[in-house]
């Protein structure tokens, strides 16, 4: 059976918004036809027909399902280092309630319209759930180690890890700057370098990662010191962590840079002089809730990289709701517009995670989902403006 939907304006987000166009899909979710209003008028079956605009399921690149049992768990804007504290202390729990946490927050992003996660995590709890998911998942297995000699056992198990995740799409991938040694990253670029491997990184999260990086000072200092590990291997690099880690990633291997809330406009150039498939992604409510403070989006827009939205996780969100992020980048960025970040939290990730053959955009082929947005007026949101899934 075809079913017709229509709304103010349809935005295939891979060309310009049509004026009360009309999609039809089958019942797999397969895009069958795109009409303008003009050939609409041809259509003898029933159109539903709603008010406000019809996008493209949202594909969230940046996620921790595995922490969505630690839901309001954390006072906010505590900064990153009290965060990861908090974390570790927290989050081993009982498995019954960590797996019915993870099924619960999926089905949130299942009916906040999110049809695809890059999920980061340090165990295989998640797996089932997301065999049983309508989401498509690409599970990032986090590898955290900061010790020189054990860079090679730490890389092993992560492997292992990935290996459990089959025959679900997954890879390997450094933590972050401050919690991957120089032998860690260079294990991971080997394996890169002869497999097909999706990079992530948190970048930049914390100032106190700069001057980690920078000056070996600061509050990661007193981190290293609670957590009993001997950093005296470690030497200043003079420069921001994200110029010193950027020669560590592999070349022609895509990598997603997430949060960024500290990277600054000469990182942005010392990325784009390096030559790596970068992508960035922004995940400003959990930035907001750790830090209180955002990364000045609009100073990546200048280049032609590929950005991206995430949610980050329950830990650190109220909320796992893309257009929930979009509409905190509206607010404090009004000088970008809408259909941009509806890219970025569409289109934008399907390609990161090399699924823009299926997901991304509204075309004839794909099976991307259909979100209705209310409450849009001359394509800019409002606080009244919601998510509706349709398909």
């Amino acid at each position: 059976m075809i079913k017709f939907f229509s709304a103010d304006y349809l935005v295939p987000v891979s060309g310009e918004p049509i004026k009360e166009g009309v999609v039809s899909v089958n019942e797999s979710g397969e895009i069958i036809k795109i009409y303008d209003r003009e050939s609409a008028s041809t259509i003898i079956e029933p159109i539903e027909k709603h008010k406000g605009i019809i996008v493209p399921g949202f594909v969230n690149t940046h996620c921790h399902l595995e922490l969505s049992h630690l839901h309001q768990k954390f006072p906010k804007n505590k900064g990153l280092i009290s965060f990861i504290k908090s974390v570790m202390a927290e989050r081993k729990a009982d498995e019954k309630k960590v797996v019915e946490a993870m099924v619960k927050a999926d089905k949130i992003m299942v009916e906040n319209g999110i049809v695809a996660v890059g999920d980061n995590v340090n165990n295989a709890l998640s797996k089932e759930v997301k065999l049983k998911s309508s989401i498509y998942y690409h599970t990032f297995v986090e590898l955290i180690g900061f010790e020189p000699g054990k860079a090679k056992e730490v890389f092993d198990k992560g492997l292992e890890l990935k290996g459990q995740f089959a025959p679900l799409a997954a890879s390997v991938a450094p933590h972050a700057s401050y919690s991957v040694c120089k032998e860690l990253f260079k294990e991971i670029r080997e394996y890169s370098n002869k497999e097909k491997n999706l990079l992530t990184i948190h970048n930049q999260e914390s100032e106190e990662e700069n001057k980690f990086y920078r000056y070996k000072s600061g509050e990661f200092i007193d981190f290293y010191k609670d957590m009993n590990l001997d950093i005296e291997f470690y030497k200043p690099q003079a420069r921001d962590s994200l110029q010193s880690i950027i020669p560590l990633i592999p070349k022609g291997k895509k990598i997603l840079l997430v949060h960024n809330t500290y990277t600054s406009l000469k990182d942005v150039y010392f990325v784009r002089r390096f030559g790596r498939d970068i992508n960035w992604c922004f995940c400003p409510n959990a930035n907001l809730y750790i830090e209180n403070r955002l990364p000045k989006v609009d100073m990546f827009m200048f280049d032609d990289f590929n950005i991206t939205i995430g949610t980050d996780s329950l830990a650190s969100n109220d909320k796992l709701c893309m257009l929930s992020e979009i509409q905190t980048i509206t607010k404090n960025f009004p000088s970008i517009p809408l259909l941009t970040t509806l890219k970025w939290a569409t289109l934008n990730g399907a390609k990161f995670l090399g699924i823009d053959r299926d997901f991304g955009s509204i075309e004839e082929g794909k099976t991307p989902g259909l979100n209705l947005i209310t409450d849009v007026k001359d394509f800019t949101l409002s606080a009244e403006s919601k998510v509706k899934k349709l398909l």
